[in-house]
């Protein structure tokens, strides 16, 4: 089982996100524990990391392999998170 820590940035990030949506994606983040590349996840190209997507919101990522470490970096509407 992995830990998976929620970044300082991605905290609040997280607590602006409306209902329906921040129910799904808290729910995706407990689901990074068990298996942090879940179904539909993608390797980001041009910088390291991954994503998952919860509706029009995604969750970027790392994972560290050798202390079963999963670092949320950042999550947000699609339109805006990759700039």
């Amino acid at each position: 089982m992995y830990q998976v820590v929620v970044e300082r940035n991605a905290q609040k990030q997280l607590a602006q996100i409306p209902q329906p949506y921040f129910g799904k994606i808290v729910w995706a983040l407990k689901g990074l524990a068990t298996n942090p590349r879940p179904v539909g996840y993608k390797k980001l190209k041009g910088r390291p990391g991954y994503r998952v997507r919860v509706a029009n919101y995604r969750i970027i990522y790392n994972i560290k392999y050798n202390i079963l470490t999963v670092y949320v970096l950042l999550i947000g509407n699609r339109k805006d998170i990759y700039d």
